[in-house]
């Protein structure tokens, strides 16, 4: 059986919407509305959906970067938002975040060999007098050279800057990372390296990934585990050849459908989405998705669809399944 590395459930995160004089709070805008999931030691997991559909604000929220609105992230069985600033600071090394932009996220002025540094004398896994050679070690695993080190982000492409970002966060030997869209803004090309570096930086370290992105066809290379994501909830989970072969929800159906097919005699029917997607300020009663959905029903509109099992480790929320 396999050991749970990361368990979230019940997570929710609301941003208070403040108006008047007095700036009193007028609503929220529930960006993460009750989700649940949880990642094996070793388990690459997926988490799918649009822009704005709460991903961001879930990897954000597990690793504390956000304050919980409730709901318990246990990491190793440790509550993560229970912990002092001195536990939370220990915990740190061990779960990390790669952000979506690599170029914001990089000191312009600081060289590629300090920013990687850094954190190593911060938490004490290097000395001044050794912290050259560990970097070298961690561009070298990332499949740069060490003639990178004393160079500025601004002389690297896209793809050898995210290359950095993620040499970064693996300086401190984590057991779990975070990805936030982390090939989102590069060439198709460039993205397939990225994959296989975290691919083999899996295989290589023993990590698990929380790997966010709006692209099935990425995620479909790296993880084991999908959960796709509707306007802060989760409303279908499955291992990828189950949700790729058999989906089950029509928002994921949609979400496939859209995927390119490489060769042009084949022809798939697309199905294209009405509308945008609501505001998480005011999300629409009953299913979340019924007012964009082909298949919508009366009770659609008034009854929330729980989050089931409707075969052996594939989730559901939708009224049909």
């Amino acid at each position: 059986m396999s050991e749970i590395l990361l368990e979230v459930n019940n997570l929710k995160k609301y941003f208070p919407i403040t108006g008047g004089f007095l700036g009193k709070v007028v609503g929220n805008v529930k960006a993460v509305d009750g989700v649940s999931f949880s990642i094996n030691k070793g388990e690459a997991f997926g988490l799918v959906g649009e822009s704005g559909s709460g991903k961001t604000t879930i990897g954000q929220t597990i690793l504390r970067m956000n304050e919980k609105t409730s709901g318990t992230v246990k990491f190793g069985g440790i509550d993560i938002h229970n912990l002092s600033k001195k536990d939370l600071k220990a915990l740190r090394p061990k779960v990390q975040y790669i952000f979506q932009d690599p170029y914001s996220s990089l000191d312009p002025k600081m060289r590629i060999g300090d920013a990687i540094g850094e954190p190593l004398l911060e938490h004490g896994f290097a000395t001044k007098q050794n912290v050259r050679e560990k970097v070298e070690e961690i561009i070298l695993l990332c499949g740069m050279s060490s003639n990178y080190i004393d160079r500025f982000p601004h002389e690297f492409s896209g793809g050898q800057r995210q290359r950095i970002v993620i040499a970064r966060a693996m300086a401190l030997n984590p057991e779990f990372v975070v990805a936030d869209e982390p090939v989102s803004s590069l060439d198709v090309s460039i993205q397939a390296q990225i994959i296989n570096l975290f691919s083999d930086l899996r295989q290589k370290k023993g990590l698990s990934y929380l790997f966010i992105s709006h692209d099935l066809s990425v995620v479909e290379h790296l993880c084991n585990r999908i959960a796709i994501m509707y306007l802060g909830v989760i409303v279908e989970l499955a291992t990828r050849d189950e949700l790729f072969s058999n989906p089950q929800h029509p928002y994921t159906k949609a979400l496939l459908s859209a995927i390119p097919v490489p060769d042009p005699t084949l022809k798939r029917n697309r199905i294209i989405l009405k509308g945008n997607i609501p505001s998480p300020s005011n999300p629409p009663s009953g299913c979340r998705f019924h007012t964009r959905c082909t298949y919508v029903m009366d009770k659609c509109s008034k009854t929330v669809p729980e989050l089931k099992e409707i075969a052996e480790g594939h989730q559901s929320a939708c009224h049909l399944a």
